[in-house]
């Protein structure tokens, strides 16, 4: 069988986006890192997880108790491997189904020897990506919000991401949306008892009344995580911190440094950088992109140089934070009238202070003293770059040192927005002292929304997606 894609994750070009083959297939996959490596985790399941330990093994560990083997060819007998086997009967596993572990020695040929091997066995096949993961969602092991946290943790590249993520993986949302579920099944059911039972004369007359009253407060709950969505969204992708400026006041040296390599040409000539250059940090545990913008000056006849402004200037309109640089002896960039056009936050970067004489540098410190918001550097030499840094890190810390963000996702966004809208239909239909099977309809897509959050209803089209990014083998 072709193994070249057991190296972990590939593409998403290269990702197919539906599983082969009927979901009884028993599947296999490396589960840990590109080869070479100390050790290689092969993970298998399916219902005959147990026929491919009997095959390759000559037996089947205790449940979860690891077990010394020697891994044999199932045709021919030879020797592959010695290993540690596990066995996980299902449903108690990861995925919900029978499923086994090999724990090999990390070779590229001991792997493809295991794959192979694997690959002769009748009913078994290569897992695709992230089907391991599906098929725990799909045996209620996990729900929708619990995948895409373990996406996040799998990339999560800094410390505060990966708090997100664990939070995320350990129920933050998915519990509190289920909590939040069967309160507005409880309204559901009030409404529709009246609806169903309004002969009965011990049916209260107040039922809508009180559904309303487990409503309200579940709307209002839900509209706080909504307020903390643009801070979890932001954790995943990072702050957005534009370097901006005129051109040759240095942006680009500044770049180097705080990126610490050279990831922009650095030159004594204007108009060097020309389009938008990006660079991911760790900024102290926080995920930051920082980027590199052309010049700013007020017009130009290169098209090209204009062009390089034009996207510059749309950078730092998105920005969270605008870095303002310009060359210390440029008395006119000292104004900054060209940032004045920035919306977002916005500090005065002042480099090149190693070219003042001492005299004309105490007198610009004495006029523009350093504060949070006002830097004097020398992104050369490094003069006043780690006081710079650690204002960074504390705008860094205002954004998302708060209590954990609900809402990380936009799908999560969209749906919670949608619970919120049929509950103020609900709640407009009952002030208006319409119908109950009204009420009942909004209360009734509420809980659907809420439904589709955690992947309890119609999810399917939405599966590959959240799938595709995922590594074979997870």
């Amino acid at each position: 069988m072709p193994i070249a894609g057991y190296f972990g994750c590939l593409s998403p070009a290269m990702h197919r986006f539906t599983m082969a083959g009927p979901s009884t297939d028993t599947i296999f996959a490396l589960s840990s890192g590109r080869p070479p490596a100390a050790i290689a985790v092969v993970r298998i399941s399916g219902s005959q997880s147990r026929l491919a330990l009997e095959a390759l093994t000559g037996r089947v560990p205790e449940p979860r108790k690891a077990a010394l083997v020697k891994v044999r060819d199932p045709l021919t007998g030879a020797a592959i491997d010695q290993a540690l086997a596990l066995w996980f009967p299902g449903p108690h596993s990861e995925t919900g189904e029978d499923a086994a572990e090999l724990q090999l020695h990390g070779g590229r040929a001991v792997v493809a020897a295991m794959l192979a091997a694997l690959g002769k066995l009748d009913g078994f096949r290569l897992a695709e990506p992230g089907e391991f993961t599906r098929r725990a969602f799909e045996h209620g092991r996990i729900d929708l919000t619990q995948v895409e946290a373990l996406a996040d943790l799998i990339y999560a590249e800094t410390e505060a991401q990966r708090r997100q993520a664990l939070d995320q993986l350990r129920g933050l949302l998915g519990d509190r949306a289920e909590a939040w579920r069967e309160r507005l099944i409880e309204a559901l059911a009030l409404v529709e008892a009246g609806i169903d039972f309004v002969d009965e004369g011990d049916v209260p007359k107040d039922l809508v009344a009180r559904a309303m009253a487990i409503a309200h407060p579940l709307s209002a709950e839900i509209r706080e995580a909504l307020a903390g969505a643009d801070r979890g969204e932001r954790l995943r992708d990072g702050l957005w911190v534009v370097i901006a400026g005129p051109p040759n006041a240095g942006k680009s040296t500044l770049l180097n440094r705080l990126a610490r390599r050279e990831a922009a040409i650095v030159s004594p000539y204007a108009g060097t950088t020309r389009d938008i250059i990006e660079v991911h940090m760790d900024l102290s545990g926080y995920p930051v992109n920082l980027i590199d913008t052309a010049g700013i000056r007020a017009s130009s006849d290169d098209p090209i140089e204009r062009e390089g402004m034009r996207r510059a200037r749309e950078a730092a309109s998105r920005a969270d934070l605008v870095l303002w640089v310009f060359d210390v002896r440029d008395e006119a960039a000292r104004s900054g009238r060209e940032s004045q056009t920035v919306q977002a936050s916005r500090w005065i970067v002042a480099n090149k202070i190693d070219l003042l004489e001492k005299e004309a540098r105490q007198q610009f410190e004495a006029k523009f003293p350093p504060n949070p918001e006002t830097h004097w550097v020398s992104a050369l030499t490094g003069d006043g770059l780690d006081r710079l840094v650690a204002s960074l890190v504390q705008f860094a810390e205002g954004r998302f040192s708060l209590e954990p963000a609900l809402v990380t996702r936009e799908r999560q966004r969209e749906r919670l927005s949608e619970v919120v809208t049929a509950l103020d239909a609900a709640s407009a239909r009952a002030a208006e002292g319409a119908g109950e099977e009204l009420v009942a309809e909004h209360l009734r897509q509420a809980v659907t929304s809420l439904g589709k959050l955690s992947g309890r209803v119609d999810v399917e089209d939405i599966l590959d997606v959240i799938f595709r990014d995922f590594c074979i083998g997870k």
